[in-house]
């Protein structure tokens, strides 16, 4: 069975680019344009990795990863910020809410697909 990955941006070009990727390796890939419509996928179905830009309209990226990890349901998915911050207070806050990886795009189809397969294995 395939592992399903939530893809969270407000680019639609960088989910296109993300879904092709992931789906080209197999991944079931699901997408949302911000933190509140992410949160509409996380309704008890099986979500494997969470990958979320952190600037987005609604609800950003840190916001929605504390969401996430006050879910039980949730708590232990890995989450991945994708996104163009690259500070060390940027990173340092995502990893203290539980953010497992920091990629900075624009991204490279390799990267995405190590980070993923590291994080799954």
């Amino acid at each position: 069975m395939s592992k399903t990955i939530l893809v969270v941006d407000d680019s639609a070009s960088i989910r296109q680019v993300a879904r092709m990727t992931l789906a080209g390796q197999g991944y079931e890939v699901l997408d949302a344009c911000d933190g509140l419509e992410a949160l509409k996928h996380l309704d008890g179905k099986k979500v494997h990795l969470i990958i979320s830009d952190l600037n987005m309209p609604n609800m950003d990226g840190l916001t929605l990863l504390q969401r996430v990890k006050g879910e039980p349901a949730y708590r232990f998915t890995p989450f991945v910020m994708l996104t163009t911050e690259s500070g060390e207070n940027f990173m340092a806050q995502g990893k203290a809410h539980g953010a497992r990886a920091w990629m900075v795009k624009p991204f490279k189809a390799e990267q995405l697909l190590m980070t993923v397969s590291r994080l799954l294995a």
